[in-house]
């Protein structure tokens, strides 16, 4: 769309106590979403939902990454609707307002946006969770900051929920969100939805008075039909490991394939 530039991606499991049917351990599912992203240089997976004492709605896991990257990062991270014209990384107050350019000659000593948002990259790094070993997380230090204290003038930090049309489908069913969360998630926050099975999000939209009143904030993703997303799927992947389908390499990494097949998940008592 041209509104965003993504700087990162943060994936995080669901916890144990979910309920789905077939859930299998945080455990495992971590060690699976790891592996799957041991080669992305932007993607990271989070512990924190799975490591809480129960399950955390969608919305206190967004509003989680979001106090925790204004800790860590010192950027103001707004809501979709009402950006901020606050600096995300300001100077103390009692500092001088003098430009922090000191030699308007340098070219090069001026901050550009990539030189910005790979400043801002490297603390998400932290934030994101590193790849510890399976057995011992390290949670990272929330008190981390950015080092030298930089004016980065109109950058801006947004979080937005990931999702495929299915999960955008379920908030027009009545009663199974709650209306204050749809509110939040929608309204502060915003949705990237990703098509599935041929579903048209804008008709999705029409059923929800929620979504469509927030429904700018609603981004739908355009498939690319030499790799479309829409095909892929956590549960015809589990679907393909038990009927031993060959295609399950269109759905997954390798490693995480040997994974599952060394840990002997997925596969039913005929298989």
């Amino acid at each position: 769309t041209g509104r965003f530039i993504v700087i990162g991606g943060i994936v995080s499991p669901v916890h144990d106590s979910y309920g789905k049917t077939g859930l299998v351990s945080s455990r495992h599912r971590l060690t699976m979403c790891q592996l799957a992203v041991q080669s992305s240089d932007w993607i990271r997976v989070d512990p924190w939902e799975c490591y809480q004492d129960t399950w955390q709605t969608t919305c206190s896991v967004l509003e989680h990454h979001r106090d925790l990257m204004k800790r860590v990062t010192g950027c103001i991270l707004s809501n979709v609707n009402t950006p901020s014209i606050t600096p995300v990384i300001g100077q103390p107050q009692n500092e001088s307002s003098q430009s922090i350019y000191q030699n308007n000659n340098n070219i090069s000593s001026k901050p550009t946006a990539a030189k910005i948002l790979g400043k801002v990259g490297e603390s998400l790094s932290r934030i994101c969770c590193v790849r510890p070993p399976m057995e011992s997380f390290t949670f990272v230090d929330e008190n981390a900051n950015l080092g030298t204290v930089m004016r980065y003038e109109e950058i801006e930090l947004r979080i937005l929920l990931l999702c495929g049309s299915d999960l955008l489908e379920s908030f027009c069913i009545p009663g199974l969100w709650n209306e204050a969360d749809m509110e939040v998630i929608v309204g502060e926050f915003g949705i990237v939805v990703v098509p599935r099975d041929g579903a048209d999000p804008e008709q999705i939209m029409n059923h929800s008075s929620i979504l469509r009143k927030y429904k700018n904030n609603i981004l739908v993703v355009k498939d690319d039909s030499n790799h479309p997303m829409s095909v892929v799927s956590s549960t015809k992947s589990r679907l393909a490991l038990q009927h031993g389908d060959g295609h399950v390499v269109d759905y997954l990494c390798q490693p995480v394939i040997d994974y599952i097949l060394k840990s002997q998940l997925y596969i039913n008592a005929s298989g």
